[in-house]
């Protein structure tokens, strides 16, 4: 389903949307905070959060009236917990198209064994696939320039190869956000380096709507490289982000503290995309100014 370039119409920047609709009318996004869209703030969308899910899901109304979107995911979820509290609601929401992303957090703060986690997650799609739903999944980014993070590495990249048996297996999408070389950019990021900036986002939504083959207006934006600097200013900046950004996440993560129970999704119910003063078909651009400061 993921053709190349050369052989694939659903280009970015393609609007002929008329030529070749999609078979979807009910999409239904599984997973943690990557999925909930933390990182990409947008106070007109459900939760505060915009993300990848909902700019896909955006595009996927497009000419599709009856079109109905549910995003289950609930940030710092581990893998056992997506599967136990969302692929139950999820079946119930009989959808047609499946995304799901998961393991992260079990990968990078809990040190998980990455076959076992395959061997849970395969568990989990098998029971999504009952539904005859076009299921998506996705391969986990390479960390290995990211401080701390960058030491789950080699078990982020045996997940992935995992996966790629559990999609075998199941006639699943992979969406491989490990080849996706312009999340090596840094504006790509939150300054958190944990989450995606709403650039980051858009470019994730690109390349889940070419991986499915979908017909979309979304542009790529090449952001201008960031100048060069010394050793000294790359340290400070890594001792910042470590104090205010991955020892509070690690310690929320340890901790397990009682507000993180009560997260819940943002999006429970199928519905349109599009609320009110925001009628089908209006896309929300990326705003440059996110681009230097996209929090």
């Amino acid at each position: 389903m993921n053709a190349s370039s050369a052989d694939n119409p659903a280009q970015a920047g393609s609007v002929d949307f008329r030529a070749s609709l999609h078979p979807w009318n009910r999409y239904v996004a599984l997973g943690d905070s990557f999925t909930e869209g933390v990182g990409d703030p947008e106070p007109r969308s459900p939760g505060g959060l915009r993300g990848w899910a909902d700019r896909v899901a955006e595009e996927l109304s497009v000419g599709h009236g009856d079109f109905a979107y549910a995003n289950l995911a609930v940030r710092g979820r581990l893998l056992h917990e997506i599967l136990e509290e969302q692929v139950g609601p999820a079946l119930a929401l009989k959808p047609d198209l499946i995304t799901v992303n998961a393991g992260g957090n079990d990968l990078i703060f809990h040190r998980s064994d990455p076959d076992d986690l395959a061997l849970q997650l395969d568990a989990g799609i098998q029971a999504l696939a009952t539904t005859g739903a076009t299921i998506l999944l996705f391969a986990g980014p390479d960390w290995g320039a990211t401080p701390v993070l960058g030491r789950a590495r080699g078990k982020v990249a045996i997940f992935n190869e995992n996966l790629r048996i559990i999609a075998s297996r199941h006639d699943v999408v992979i969406a491989d956000l490990w080849a996706l070389r312009q999340l090596t950019n840094p504006l790509m990021w939150d300054p958190d380096r944990l989450h995606f900036s709403p650039l980051g986002q858009h470019t994730i939504a690109i390349m889940v709507l070419d991986t499915l083959n979908v017909p979309h207006s979304l542009e790529p934006l090449i952001p201008k490289a960031l100048p060069g600097r010394g050793w000294r200013e790359a340290r400070a900046d890594d001792i910042v982000w470590a104090r205010e950004h991955l020892f509070p996440w690690v310690l929320r993560r340890l901790t397990k503290r009682p507000y993180d129970v009560e997260l819940h999704a943002k999006r429970p119910e199928p519905g349109p995309v599009f609320g009110a003063g925001m009628p089908p078909g209006a896309f929300v651009g990326i705003d440059p100014r996110n681009l230097t400061d996209p929090t």
